[in-house]
């Protein structure tokens, strides 16, 4: 080798970055290559209420879909979590079920092997294989882990933060996550998880909400959320949201809703379009900060429909969308699965990147779950590459702390997977504990991430 050649490998080392951008424009896959939907039409597809008629709510409609497609061991394996383990009922749109393993081609085992890999297939559809055999639930994972409703002021509305509240609308989704932090509420009840149910009227508790904010000048900024406000018909939604701007002390209001990944169908049909618009526009009178934030978890998800649902609300006077993902190993918990994700949002479909939260303890979650060391890592690998504004957080919601970046802990057991937080206000059952801001709070590791030591600690406590 030649001393130029040297110089010349030399400078092509140097010159390789850990992660390399690709513009790659959005394609909607398509459905066609399931058997089930070989005849739907692109108007039919595009149908909001087409999409809702057509969702997957058990594993006969998954076998009348897919056909020879997939092999018997993965319906056996879907039938054995809906039975021991899953958190949450099955409800897949078309929509995101279309996502999942999209080159995958029409070979039964390849095809079977492709949709078990599938990132998006993970946290949506989860089978019994994908949990940890040996820990699939934390000793202190709860069914309501961030204490929310401990925190209602009334039924549905968090007081955590002095000035947010978190105002759940309705109990149901679109569809339905795997790993759903409001899993004791939200969905149907499954053989393991007998659901809470709201108890009041809709429109009772809507009364309650308005009536306590009007009451409580310090809260500036309400989450409307759930479950998924896209099922939240758009009249009573639309009331609710003109209520809120009339109280002067209201100053952002945020759409929470995956459907605009899962179901954009139902943000781009006309009805809803123009009624976002009449709530736009009275925002922007007011001078209220209008957002809707979503919840992508791969770049896989973002399509030319969803890019569509998101400009149309910013075409409309809706100040933002912005994405918060859930970070969840197998699924996104790698620098490039983050990066790829992170710029198919912000460059190609007008959505920022905001937060990506550390899966929450609730049962049966620890296969997703990353350790909170690993989370640090994962923040300090993505930075540089997006723009600053839309370098997504990584936090942890810690509970009866709230979000903490990950690097905000205050002490780290590494062996025993047990940090502490402290914090810097009360929550809504706090006003009068002498203790809330000097108190330590712990967070878990998952127990299959840490050291042979830490894992006999955590056999014997057990």
């Amino acid at each position: 080798m030649t001393a130029a050649t040297t110089v010349t490998a030399a400078i092509q080392a140097t010159d390789e970055q850990p992660y390399s951008y690709t513009r790659h424009e959005l394609v909607e896959p398509d459905w066609r290559r399931f058997p089930g939907w070989r005849d739907v039409t692109e108007a039919q597809w595009r149908d909001a209420q087409w999409q809702r008629v057509h969702c997957l709510r058990n594993i006969k409609q998954l076998r009348a879909l897919l056909g020879d497609l997939l092999e018997e061991r993965f319906y056996d394996d879907l039938a054995a979590d809906q039975q021991h383990l899953a958190t949450m009922s099955m409800l897949l749109p078309p929509q995101m079920l279309n996502t999942m393993a999209p080159d995958a081609g029409d070979d039964p085992v390849k095809f079977t092997e492709a949709f078990y890999a599938d990132p998006i297939r993970r946290y949506m559809l989860p089978v019994r294989s994908d949990r940890d055999p040996r820990w699939p639930n934390h000793p202190y994972s709860s069914r309501d882990s961030l204490h929310e409703a401990e925190m209602w002021a009334v039924e549905g509305l968090t007081h955590r933060y002095p000035t947010k509240v978190l105002a759940e609308m309705i109990s149901t989704c679109p569809q339905y996550c795997g790993h759903c932090t409001r899993m004791d509420l939200v969905g149907n009840s499954t053989a393991q998880v007998d659901k809470h149910k709201l108890a009041l009227k809709p429109v009772d508790r809507q009364d309650l909400m308005i009536d306590y904010l009007k009451k409580t000048p310090g809260v500036r900024d309400v989450v409307v959320s759930g479950g998924d406000v896209a099922n939240v018909p758009w009249p009573q939604l639309e009331s609710f949201l003109m209520r809120l701007m009339d109280i002067d002390t209201v100053r952002d209001i945020r759409l929470a809703t995956k459907a605009l990944a899962g179901l954009p169908q139902h943000w781009i049909q006309p009805k809803v379009v123009e009624g976002l618009e009449r709530v736009a526009r009275t925002a922007h009178r007011r001078g209220v900060n209008l957002a809707i934030h979503t919840h992508v978890n791969h770049v896989q998800s973002v399509t030319p429909l969803v890019a569509e649902a998101a400009r149309t609300a910013l075409e409309v006077g809706v100040r933002d969308v912005r994405n918060q993902g859930v970070l969840m190993r197998g699924v996104n918990a790698t620098p490039a699965d983050l990066l790829d994700l992170c710029f198919a949002l912000q460059g190609e479909a007008n959505i920022l990147p905001y937060y990506f939260y550390m899966c929450d303890m609730i049962p049966n979650a620890e296969h997703w779950r990353v350790a909170v060391w690993e989370a640090q890592e994962l923040q300090h690998a993505i930075m540089g590459y997006l723009p600053g504004y839309a370098t997504p957080r990584i936090v942890c919601d810690v509970p009866y702390v709230g979000k903490r970046w990950v690097h905000q802990l205050h002490e780290y057991d590494r062996e025993r997977g047990i940090s502490y937080w402290t914090k810097n206000y009360r929550t809504g059952i706090e006003h009068h504990d002498p203790d809330a801001l000097t108190r330590q709070y712990p967070y878990y590791d998952p127990i299959g991430t840490l050291p042979d030591a830490g894992q006999e600690w955590w056999s014997r406590q057990s």
